[in-house]
């Protein structure tokens, strides 16, 4: 083998031959200082939308991010031809830091999860009253992704015309969660729009619940420019609808100031990715009983001090019972 001495001869090494004739390849990337912001408003086959200034426009995913993913609701750096015209792409270069990811997986058994927002202040669950039936269990599961996330929870109930609220609305009551009840005659004339846009006015909202719960209905009402077709159909033997939205799409608040996240119904809601010692954040007055728990304890064990804790008086047992509730919904199946 050829060794070389400190002084070399450019003749005697040897390079590679650059077979296409363009520039030898670097690993050193650019800054793209110039960059322009933008937001990502939906994602299809790997081309994003994205909102650049008041242009929206269409760019793919720079090599350089890797397997990095953006997704809905990512705020992202851009370059290229941001003109918007028609046949142009840009490419997003970086992807800003987020302040909250809503996640899921396909089952409680999949260790792949599936970031299906980012950036949003807020997660609305909707569910029906009836027509299909209410599942608590997926309510649960959907509060939990919300509590890890960084979400604040908001209760959309509707078609309460079929079916009184107050059983649905008992099982939450502790976990004191804001709430809208509406109706389908008020869904048609406007009121129940205006009702939840007032939760929803100055903040990121993302939409989420199972198929055939009115819940695009809801957000065609809540942005009129941008509607989007809904199920209108909901199986006689499942008690399901059928999936009409098959993409995030983030859109801008009619009447107020914020965005709406329309999402793909679920039929199921799975929380591998959750840690459940994270879900104790979401009850501030029942952290601080947790200090004379042991170490790496679930909450819901025999020598929890939050038995003791609450027994005491310093806190609501039925706050102790939601969250047990709510740490046991990854052991129980969403249809009890």
């Amino acid at each position: 083998m050829r060794r070389y001495g400190k002084h070399t001869d450019e003749d005697d090494i040897r390079s590679r031959p650059n077979r296409k004739g363009n520039r030898p390849r670097t690993h050193i990337r650019p800054k793209h200082e110039d960059a322009a912001e933008g937001m990502v408003l939906t994602v299809d086959r790997g081309r994003l939308t994205c909102l650049v200034g008041d242009r929206t426009v269409m760019a793919m995913k720079a090599r350089e991010l890797g397997r990095k993913a953006a997704v809905v609701g990512d705020r992202v750096a851009i370059v290229g031809d941001l003109s918007g015209r028609k046949d142009t792409l840009a490419r997003i270069v970086r992807i800003a830091e987020r302040t909250s990811v809503l996640r899921r997986t396909a089952d409680d058994d999949d260790p792949y999860e599936r970031v299906v927002v980012a950036n949003a202040d807020q997660l609305a669950v909707v569910t029906a009253l009836a027509d299909p039936e209410p599942r608590p269990r997926l309510i649960d599961r959907c509060l939990v992704a919300a509590y890890d996330g960084g979400l604040s929870p908001l209760l959309v109930l509707t078609k309460s015309d079929l079916a009184p609220p107050d059983k649905l609305l008992e099982l939450y009551g502790d976990l004191d969660i804001p709430y809208v009840v509406t109706s389908r005659a008020e869904l048609e004339s406007g009121e129940a729009a205006d009702r939840v846009r007032e939760h929803l006015d100055g903040r990121v909202t993302a939409f989420v619940g199972h198929s055939g719960v009115g819940k695009t209905t809801l957000v065609n009402a809540l942005v009129p420019e941008e509607r989007r077709r809904t199920t209108g159909h909901v199986n006689a033997v499942t008690g399901r609808g059928r999936h009409t939205t098959t993409s995030a799409l983030a859109l801008p608040l009619s009447g107020a100031d914020g965005w709406v996240i329309d999402t793909p119904g679920v039929r199921s809601f799975g929380l591998a990715h959750v840690d459940p010692s994270r879900v104790i954040h979401a009850f501030p007055d029942l952290e601080p009983g947790t200090e004379g728990c042991p170490r790496a304890c679930s909450h819901d064990e025999p020598d929890c001090a939050l038995d003791a804790w609450v027994a005491e008086g310093n806190a609501d047992p039925a706050r102790l019972y939601s969250l047990r509730r709510l740490l046991a919904t990854r052991e129980r199946p969403e249809d009890d």
